[in-house]
């Protein structure tokens, strides 16, 4: 599969895909499956997909008794109303019995667009990531996005999948393996190294190639896996870069920034050098405007991000 438009296109069609070879795979979704894609596997098996209505909290518990009887189960909804609306029932039924239940979270950041702050989902990584047994995973474009969701099968437990319906392409190099837990280094750098993960990686890499044409090397490199963080790439990163910058789609407040500060933070003893620079949604809501008009607002374009870094260095 190559080309895909979204995060989310590429998710629809490997669920498909699963869903052929294995009868065990089950899509919920509340009346989006259009949207999030979740349909798809309908061209597998209609009698496999189970629309709940605009009813998040009865389609987790559904996902979790499924579960229980041998299903591996893909709940589907926008990020926004399937972290809010039904935490609880995320917490007590799927995180603390650590159901094999795949949440799927349509539509997430500023890039939702224009339906504005209602529906922009930047808390969602914060609330998922406090959970115990919970995975989250955020690809980065539509190639990641098969392997992250193929992963996510194969994973026996409670994952939390962040996709998006903004349209980047395929961007990422082919050959690139993908582990959870495992970050991936996309390029080296000497001054500055960037962190990011998800669609929004793109600018990310567009913002380094602007800031080594204004003399400042960068490095770049993909936390796909934001729960469990990678460790040990954090740890050698702080000890090699004297700055490290989390660039997100997301509120700075426990977001990646926030996970490498927790690591970055008990370094002391192993003399870290790295300061951490967070850059994302500053503490607000989003707001209503194209995905393109907002990441340029808030800075998230690769112009804007570059310019950041510059006058921070």
């Amino acid at each position: 599969m190559k080309n895909h438009k979204s995060t989310r296109d590429s998710y629809g069609e490997t669920l498909k895909e699963l869903a052929k070879k294995d009868k065990n795979v089950v899509a919920l979704d509340c009346d989006l499956g259009r949207s999030t894609r979740s349909f798809r596997i309908t061209e597998a098996d209609p009698e496999r997909f189970i629309e709940m209505g605009i009813a998040e909290q009865d389609m987790i518990s559904t996902s979790a008794g499924m579960a229980s009887m041998g299903k591996i189960v893909f709940a589907n909804s926008f990020a926004v109303f399937l972290t809010g609306r039904a935490f609880d029932q995320i917490r007590q039924q799927v995180s603390l019995p650590s159901a094999n239940v795949k949440l799927c979270a349509s539509s997430a950041g500023l890039t939702q667009g224009p339906d504005g702050a209602t529906h922009q989902s930047v808390l969602d990584v914060s609330l998922m990531r406090t959970l115990p047994n919970m995975i989250v995973l955020s690809p980065a474009d539509g190639n990641q996005a098969e392997q992250v969701v193929s992963a996510a099968y194969e994973y026996k437990g409670p994952v939390y999948l962040r996709l998006s319906r903004y349209e980047t392409g395929d961007f990422l190099p082919e050959n690139l393996s993908f582990k959870i837990g495992k970050a991936q280094v996309l390029k080296e750098g000497k001054d500055v190294m960037l962190a990011s993960y998800g669609p929004i990686l793109k600018n990310v890499l567009g913002a380094s190639v602007i800031l080594e044409n204004w003399g400042i090397s960068t490095g770049v490199v993909n936390f796909h896996t934001i729960k469990p963080i990678d460790v040990e790439t954090v740890k050698s990163l702080g000890k090699s870069y004297s700055l490290i910058v989390s660039i997100e789609e997301h509120s700075i407040i426990g977001g990646l920034g926030t996970a490498l500060s927790e690591v970055l933070a008990e370094m002391n003893s192993e003399k870290t050098i790295a300061s951490l620079k967070r850059i994302g949604v500053q503490d607000r809501f989003g707001e209503s405007g194209t995905a393109d008009e907002l990441l340029k607002k808030f800075k998230l374009d690769a112009d804007g991000i570059a310019q950041t870094i510059k006058e921070l260095v």
